[in-house]
């Protein structure tokens, strides 16, 4: 039986090492709605948000080198679709801490 529903992800101290968001699981498919990262060490960092394609490590950046300034929150609104084993990753440019959270709708078939 298909379902929908809305979930949440949450990454606390986000850093330089890559996380993983959203770990993809086949017949799944993600539509994000929306992601938020707050940089909490009182330093200016950048970040890089991207899905690893079916988890083989070939990534399609949405942001690179993403300017995110010291204690300030970045928005990121606009929708957009992974599928299957599909990972939505993210990682800072330095050692920083910044929290990650994501709000999406996950839908089996």
């Amino acid at each position: 039986m298909a379902s929908e529903v809305l979930k949440v992800a949450l990454k606390a101290g986000l850093t330089n090492a890559e996380s993983v968001l959203i770990d993809g699981v086949s017949g799944h498919t993600y539509t994000i709605l929306s992601i938020t990262f707050c940089e909490e060490g009182a330093a200016a960092e950048t970040f890089d948000l991207y899905i690893d394609d079916n988890g083989g490590g070939t990534d399609y950046y949405i942001y690179k080198a993403q300017a995110l300034a010291s204690n300030a929150t970045f928005e990121h609104t606009s929708k957009f679709v992974i599928e299957g084993t599909d990972h939505l990753c993210a990682a800072t440019g330095n050692s920083a801490n910044v929290d990650v959270v994501v709000s999406y709708l996950d839908q089996t078939l």
